[in-house]
């Protein structure tokens, strides 16, 4: 387990990460949590003795990685930008994603979608099933699935998904 101190950034302007709050994990701690990886990750411990599970290193270039800090969580251990949090960290070996029986079910009527989708990082399949999760009704969830899998039909990651329907809900 890795522990160390980090002050909550913030970034103004930044694509997709434009008003997030995130952590900097620097190359020299990242290779302590996972030696020669580049790529995305799972963590799991402790934000000032909140346990977390599952939190995801974005990597930054250079070896360096970003741990984005949603509302929720900064809302529990009660900071905010420019505080400073106390992190005990370890990759996360369980983490495991386990697509729902619904989107499944939609995904599979075209065998393309469904490769499509498993050809995804897993953070990225992670993306799509916690916010088609997070849908607080039917109606909702339903769009969301649907728009899922246009977006594997389209060969589009989560990001371009989302910017295509708020592009057409604009127009």
């Amino acid at each position: 387990m890795l522990s160390f101190q980090a002050q909550i950034l913030k970034f103004d302007s930044n694509g997709e990460k434009s008003g997030w709050s995130y952590i900097e994990i620097s190359r020299e701690l990242a290779q302590q949590l996972k030696a020669g990886y580049r790529r995305s990750f799972r963590v799991r411990g402790k934000i000032d003795q909140e346990s977390v599970v599952g939190l995801a290193l974005t990597p930054m270039g250079e070896g360096h990685f970003i741990l984005a800090l949603k509302a929720s969580l900064r809302k529990k251990i009660g900071k905010e930008e420019g505080d400073v949090v106390q992190l005990e960290l370890e990759e996360d070996i369980d983490f495991k994603i386990e697509i729902p029986t619904d989107l499944e079910s939609c995904l599979c009527e075209d065998e393309t979608w469904i490769n499509q989708f498993l050809s995804l990082a897993k953070s990225h399949q992670h993306y799509f099933i916690k916010w088609i999760n997070e849908a607080k009704t039917e109606i909702t969830r339903t769009k969301r699935i649907a728009l899922t899998v246009e977006a594997m039909e389209k060969q589009l990651d989560f990001g371009a998904m989302i910017r295509m329907d708020r592009a057409r809900r604009n127009s």
